[in-house]
């Protein structure tokens, strides 16, 4: 056994060692300028690929040692069950401000730090030098923040593109530390990238560096200031430091962050006669009356921390007949209790806990409740819920809180408390025991599902029911969201907060709140992204319906999470979840859902081109919503059933189905449904030949998508439009719309519909006589279908690669693509693209001198568009007939099928197309 487990390590050691350096080669294959010689060549050339190989191989080696292994495991793989510490799988979401928090009162005298703060930028700035980063360290309650957001303020002109605050959880009680992947989704956002146009995926470290290199895209050529308060590591925060060098980072840490550039400020407590000052402005009496000795070892006994400072002086200002003597004297009483806190917090806390002595009982209360708060921030609507009060009063205690600085002010009329404040609270709220945590972390969350039962009414689509507020939240005070901009605000604002408050909830085991918390978000976060984000929320909430038994709501979280995959492109366990949820939702009788998995399914397969399961799919769906008086069920099943019939090729069938479904979403006001509609219509009449028609609907579709703000589908429609233009002749409109859809694909990290721009673009190279860049992209689409499983378009790029092959020279390359591309096109059943595929092909038979074969190729795709009445192809063929008769027979066997081809032309309205064929019938032949 030890021999084995020897041989093992050696081999899992030895693998590894070369795979990290294949891997490092396959990295920068992509970026790489010089042809790598050999095998490594291939690498280059071929780099995803070799890195998706490189990753099982790994895996492979990873598994060895327990394949050689004598011991032995009963039952199949389990899923791999979440660490203690992993936040239940979920992403939290960073909180981010646009806009530098307010300037504090209680800073004071940092004018050593600051001055060696400005001075640095200054230099920087004037000699043409990168900022480097400044970190700001220091004990807690000493003031960093508050140095940072005052050297903001200082220096803000001179930052004119922005100032950004992210609060990065790094030593936040019953926080974790913010994800770098997340604290830089939350920034793109708060500069204005759509959040469905942030880079997702499964790969934590690629998507993480996907963000940074679109954060640092984003910032380059910028002057703007950034704060990354509260940072835990370099780790943590090197993703998020900006790529040019006219940007100033400023950094808080508790730790000494190791970075080659870094500048550090070490931000001490305040020397003794600072900290003196800083009591007298702020306890509103002169020096003389406080007693000089007497202030000053208040201030000592505070540590000379400016937390613990403000916090004395504040309550002297609000005590005016207290004298600093009783005020010493209650603060020597409070520090008695205080040993268990460590001993470089005990000052600070013994103030904590005498400002906290003197609030009034029910502030006290209220403060307490906050330890109990799951989330980063919290508003008079949160606090109320939390701490069963009304919002007014709730409002009051917070604004009192603020003045007594036991909390800070936000933006938004919302409030957080200090690492050190919250910690404090959260022991005050534990001396009551776990179930009044459990008490009111149920009441926050009813708060935020009846906030989003609100919310969602601005959301979902005209016609689909929006989750209704639980029944005990009937007198949970709610904010107005009067429009979708403002539904959509407030779910930016909170969603990190209600992020937490599900994380919270999972570890009590409170599985009905997670499970509604999550349905209740999925509509924001289908739309809004990251779709990562939202694949960790299903994921829970399905895992928290296993615990319960509850088969209705283990299928609406599986439904949702195949709904995200679908978006994602991870077409395997898309089917897998929508599959499940389907069967689920039949054990528990539920019709609508099944009907609503199973139009989910069916997408995914029609997509994945599996187009009888896709009909079979899409029939069941159409026919229980139709049992069901379900109108918006009925319009979707029937536009996703008439995709389905127009990918395989009849067209009658495909308009019926579609214009029934535009006009339910018409008549129900989905603009969203009218649009895809709409495009899907165009798609047709582009394949009969109507190509003025179908302009006009990609159009109208995209001006929709315009108006809804979806820039995938915008995507689409342009790339839709751009095949109109290029047939009808117009190749540089063809390539601006091609090129727009493949930036916004490239944006969104939708690999599906970048392909689609590729291919369109490779195809457009063809035309216009760049062959060996048409090659290369029509290779790389290729490559991308194959990842994603999805054989349409796999046939697609094969038979437009086997055109630019041929046009190469590389016959045998070409007629392989061919093959490959009839076969599939044969077992989609879509005839159309296999007559498409049996033109190309008797093209390079004729130009490669054998046009008897030739013409056997266009007589079988005359044959085939006929059937299907596709009339481009049809056109097409005859004119390759044509042509091959002007060979084999001379010019009058060639007039017949010559002039033919011209009168499709020119019903296709083609003039070129119909001009060269009248060349061809006037030339004599040689």
């Amino acid at each position: 056994m030890r021999l084995r487990r020897g041989l093992a390590v050696a081999c899992v050691a030895g693998g590894v060692a070369i795979i990290t350096v294949l891997i490092g080669l396959v990295t920068n294959a992509v970026s790489a300028q010089a042809r790598w010689p050999g095998v490594l060549g291939w690498i280059q050339e071929h780099a995803w690929s070799s890195f998706i190989a490189l990753g099982v191989a790994l895996v492979g080696l990873t598994a060895l040692p327990a394949a050689l292994s004598e011991s032995r495991t009963l039952g199949g793989p389990q899923p791999p069950q979440p660490r203690p510490d992993d936040a239940v799988g979920l992403l939290g979401a960073a909180l981010v401000l646009r806009s530098l928090p307010r300037d504090t009162t209680a800073f004071t005298n940092r004018s050593t730090e600051l001055e060696s703060l400005v001075t640095s930028v200054k230099a920087s700035q004037e000699n043409g030098q990168s900022l480097p980063v400044h970190v700001i360290d220091g004990m807690p309650g000493v003031g960093k923040t508050a140095f940072a957001v005052r050297a903001g303020h200082v220096l803000s002109e001179r930052f004119p593109d922005g100032q950004l605050f992210v609060n990065l959880n790094g030593h936040t009680p019953g926080q974790s530390p913010v994800h770098p992947a997340e604290a830089l989704a939350s920034l793109l956002a708060a500069t204005g990238v759509p959040t469905q146009q942030i880079p997702v995926g499964d790969d934590p470290g690629a998507v993480t560096e996907a963000r940074a290199a679109m954060w640092r895209s984003r910032l380059a050529g910028k002057r703007a200031l950034l704060i990354l308060d509260n940072a835990a590591s370099y780790r943590q925060l090197e993703p998020l430091l900006p790529g040019g060098s006219d940007c100033l980072v400023l950094v808080t840490s508790r730790r000494r962050l190791a970075a080659h550039e870094e500048v550090v400020l070490p931000v001490a407590e305040l020397p003794p006669h600072y900290a003196v000052d800083l009591f007298v402005r702020l306890s509103g009496r002169s020096l003389d009356v406080l007693g000089r000795q007497v202030v000053e070892e208040l201030v000592r006994t505070c540590g000379y921390l400016p937390l613990g400072v403000s916090l004395l002086a504040a309550r002297l200002r609000h005590h005016p007949t207290w004298s600093a003597e009783d005020l010493r004297e209650r603060l020597a009483a409070a520090g008695d209790r205080l040993g268990e806190f460590r001993a470089g917090e005990r000052a600070v806390v013994a103030a904590f806990q005498l400002s906290y002595r003197d609030l009034p009982p029910g502030r006290q209360d209220f403060f307490r409740s906050l330890g109990f708060y799951p989330g980063t921030d919290i508003s008079e609507y949160a606090g109320a819920a939390l701490a069963t009060t009304g919002v007014a009063e709730a409002r009051g205690h917070l604004e009192a809180l603020y003045d007594d600085h036991l909390i800070d002010e936000h933006p938004g009329s919302r409030y957080r408390l200090h690492d050190l404040l919250r910690d404090y609270a959260r022991r005050l709220a534990g001396e009551g025991g776990s179930m009044e945590q459990v008490q009111a972390v149920q009441r926050v969350c009813t708060y935020y599902l009846a906030a989003l039962a609100v919310a969602n009414t601005y959301l979902v689509r005209s016609g689909a029911a929006v989750l209704p507020p639980p029944d005990d939240a009937a007198g949970v005070e709610t904010p107005a969201m009067g429009s979708r901009t403002a539904a959509v605000g407030w779910l930016e604002r909170e969603r990190a907060n209600v992020l937490s408050c599900i994380e919270q909830a999972n570890r009590l085991a409170l599985h009905d709140l997670v499970i509604g918390l999550a349905a209740a978000m999925a509509p924001f976060l289908r739309q809004a992204g990251p779709w990562d984000q939202a694949v960790g929320l299903h994921r829970t909430a399905a895992e928290a319906a296993r615990r319960t038994g509850d088969r209705r709501a283990l299928a609406g979280a599986l439904a949702e999470l195949g709904v995200v995959r679908r978006f994602m492109a991870v077409y395997g366990e898309a089917t897998e979840a929508l599959n499940e949820a389907a069967t689920r939702y039949d054990e528990a009788g539920d019709r609508k859902g099944k009907a609503d998995a199973l139009n989910q399914a069916g997408i995914v397969w029609y997509l994945t081109a599996d187009n009888e399961s896709a009909e079979r799919a899409q029939s069941e769906a159409l026919l229980i919503y139709r049992e069901l008086g379900d109108r918006l069920g009925q319009a979707n099943a029937l536009a996703d059933l008439g995709m389905v019939r127009r990918q395989t090729s009849r067209f009658d069938a495909a308009v019926e189905a579609q214009t029934e479904a535009l006009s339910i979403y018409r008549e129900l006001g989905d603009r969203y449904g009218e649009a895809n509609s709409l495009r899907d219509l165009g798609v047709v009449h582009c394949l009969t030949g109507e190509y003025e028609r179908a302009a006009r609907r990609h159009r109208e579709a995209f001006d929709i998508y315009r108006l809804l703000d979806d820039r995938v589908h915008q995507a689409y429609a342009l790339n839709e439009l751009g095949v109109v233009r290029r047939i009808t002749g117009d190749l540089a409109g063809a390539r601006e719309d091609h090129t727009r859809a493949l930036e916004y694909y490239t944006e969104l990290g939708d690999r599906f519909g970048r392909a689609n721009s590729i291919r369109h673009l490779g195809a457009l190279d063809r035309v216009g006589g760049d062959i060996p860049e048409a090659v290369r992209r029509l290779e790389e689409a290729l490559t991308v279908y194959r990842d994603l499983g999805s054989r349409g378009g796999e046939a697609a790029a094969l038979s437009e690669l086997g055109a630019a092959r041929g046009a190469a020279g590389d016959r045998d390359g070409a007629l392989r693509a061919f093959r490959r591309s009839v076969e599939l096109s044969r077992e989609l059943g879509d005839r159309c693209a296999e007559a498409e595929v049996l033109n190309n092909w008797g093209a390079l038979l004729r130009s490669s001198g054998d046009p008897v074969a030739a013409r056997g190729y266009f007589q079988l795709a005359v044959r085939l568009a006929r059937d299907v009445r596709c009339p481009l192809e049809e056109a097409r063929a005859l004119e390759g007939i044509g042509r091959c008769e002007r060979v084999i027979g001379g010019r009058g066997a060639a007039e017949g099928p010559l002039r033919e081809a011209a009168a499709v032309y020119g019903q296709l309205g083609l003039g070129n197309a119909v001009a060269e064929v009248e060349r061809l019938l006037a030339r004599r032949p040689r």
